[in-house]
């Protein structure tokens, strides 16, 4: 099994990217890129970790690869399970596209530490601390 990682352009946390494929692709989680993956395969129920403000923060397991026809010409559509899993973050370079990650590199998901009962600027003050 192996990982994609993809930057979540514009999204400043996991609540606007949960929001912005529910407006875009409805119930079914989706994510467009230009290329279809060589290791596509491979990549089937694996996950694609998203990288939001220069971190490892989220992912959705991989269901399958399909080609589209858009406004601006063919993508490859990602499906992806519904709502992205939190991770515990992990510092990561914006880059285009996509990039593969092995099973051994990713991140874990976020520790059970119970971040609904704080307020929404005080998780995000204490996940920019690196301590949730």
């Amino acid at each position: 099994m192996l990982h994609l990682t993809k930057v979540a352009v514009g999204c400043p946390d996991i609540e606007t990217l949960a929001r912005r494929q529910a407006e875009n692709h409805g119930p079914d989680a989706a994510a467009l890129t230009r290329f279809m993956p060589k290791r596509a395969e491979e990549l089937i129920g694996g996950s694609l970790y998203w990288i939001i403000k220069h971190r490892l923060i989220a992912r959705q397991q991989i269901l399958g690869f399909t080609m589209i026809e858009t406004p601006w010409g063919q993508k490859c559509r990602i499906g992806l399970s519904p709502g992205p899993v939190p991770l515990t973050p992990q510092p990561r370079r914006a880059h285009q596209g996509w990039r593969y990650l092995e099973v051994l590199d990713a991140p874990p998901d976020a520790n059970s530490f119970d971040t609904e009962t704080l307020p929404t600027h005080m998780v995000r003050e204490l996940q920019s601390l690196w301590l949730i």
